[in-house]
């Protein structure tokens, strides 16, 4: 469904040209849930965003269900695969309602039955018809991530893309947002940024990035056994938490 070959993502040109993404290259299957994983800075999100068509490439190539997308890409594209992003803050248009935040995607998209799709919506992320006619203002940030993530479901997309979808939020919004996701990982195609390992566990591979690169790719449980990098971060949010606690 994702086929990622030697993609290149530079910043800058010349002498002032930076790699963001090195020549990195991975397939994800149908159905399959896939998590990407490093430490900040190493180009996680950045590829990600390449992959919704919001940042272009400067080398390599990108297939969506098996054809080639750039940046620019028919409506029919766009709908293929849905982002949801980090901040539930940013991702929100302050001024619409919860109502019309849902709207407006299925309206670009010239969809029928708005009300039926957008009930069922939100009801995939666990929130009832009471929250229809909010603002954003008006209810939690798990709540926000929660519309964020309905918005990416409403058009049906066969791919969803998550940038750290819990990673703004408290611990009693994390959890309810993650159970949302846990729900809808394996339903579509579902490629996974994540800062906390707990939150990949369940993926079927994850992808080790580091310094833009590929360097390891395995199931949790692999991983975790070879040690390198992902046993690094391991250990060092077992720590953080058992001091945290």
């Amino acid at each position: 469904m994702i086929e990622i070959a030697d993609v290149t993502i530079s910043f800058g040109s010349g002498a002032h040209r930076i790699d963001a993404v090195r020549a990195v290259s991975f397939k994800v299957a149908s159905g399959e849930a896939f998590g990407l994983v490093g430490e900040s800075g190493c180009g996680k999100s950045t590829l990600l965003r390449a992959i919704a068509g919001l940042q272009d490439t400067a080398g390599g190539s990108i297939a969506l269900a098996g054809q080639n997308v750039g940046a620019k890409r028919t409506r029919a594209e766009r709908r293929l695969v849905q982002m949801v992003f980090q901040d539930p803050y940013g991702s929100l248009n302050p001024t619409h309602t919860v109502d019309r935040i849902l709207s407006e995607p299925l309206t670009i998209q010239a969809l029928d039955n708005v009300d039926q799709r957008i009930e069922q919506a939100l009801g995939e992320v666990g929130m009832g018809s009471q929250h229809r006619f909010r603002y954003p203002h008006q209810i939690s940030g798990g709540q926000r991530q929660r519309i964020a993530i309905a918005r990416a479901l409403l058009c049906d997309p066969a791919i969803l893309l998550l940038d750290e979808a819990t990673s703004a939020l408290d611990a009693e919004s994390e959890l309810a947002v993650q159970q949302a996701l846990d729900g809808l990982m394996h339903r579509r195609t579902t490629l996974v940024i994540a800062h906390r390992l707990a939150t990949v566990q369940k993926a079927d591979r994850i992808v080790v990035v580091d310094g833009g690169r590929v360097v390891d790719v395995g199931t949790h449980a692999a991983l975790a056994r070879r040690g390198g990098l992902y046993a690094r971060l391991a250990e060092l949010q077992f720590n953080l938490s058992a001091a945290a606690a």
